[in-house]
């Protein structure tokens, strides 16, 4: 069984947290690679965020919907299990996240959904995985994890893959 990780992070500041070098959901991100073997695919968008976390909202604000990415992956094919990582902006994935996930064949795949969050835990991201990713059976509990408790968060995550 081959799994990938398919997630967004964003570091500089960060709600909460202050200003990293690495984004929260990339420490998650890490632990499920070393924890599954996974492959790993980020997501990064074509044109940068800003540092402070006030633009940076402002301009995920005008990507809704309309989100490039510097590289988009064509075939998932060789995977049974895919990981679906991101921050939670605005109550689901951040914009970048559907660009990527579009137009992939998850027919028969089993997603996994893991979110960071400074408070919303999940919110709607579940739901909205399992509309984007058409055909795949999305588990519906996913992980939820604070981001300014990401880099301590490896036994949480290691306790989650085993359900």
């Amino acid at each position: 069984m081959s799994s990938l990780i398919i997630y967004f992070s964003r570091a500089d500041e960060n709600y909460a947290v202050g200003y990293i070098e690495k984004g929260n959901t990339e420490y998650i991100a890490e632990f499920v690679k070393e924890l599954t073997d996974a492959d790993i695919f980020k997501v990064e968008p074509a044109v940068p965020y800003a540092k402070d976390y006030n633009t940076c909202i402002k301009e995920a604000k005008q990507r809704v919907g309309n989100a490039p990415v510097r590289e988009k992956l064509a075939d998932i094919s060789a995977y049974d299990t895919i990981f679906v990582m991101s921050p939670i902006y605005w109550g689901t994935y951040a914009p970048e996240m559907e660009t990527a996930l579009k137009g992939l064949d998850f027919a028969g795949k089993t997603v996994r959904v893991i979110c960071t969050h400074e408070g919303s835990g999940l919110a709607n991201m579940v739901s909205d995985v399992k509309k984007i990713c058409a055909g795949a059976n999305v588990d519906a509990k996913g992980l939820a994890i604070q981001g300014s408790q990401a880099k301590n968060s490896k036994q949480k995550v290691a306790d989650w893959l085993k359900k």
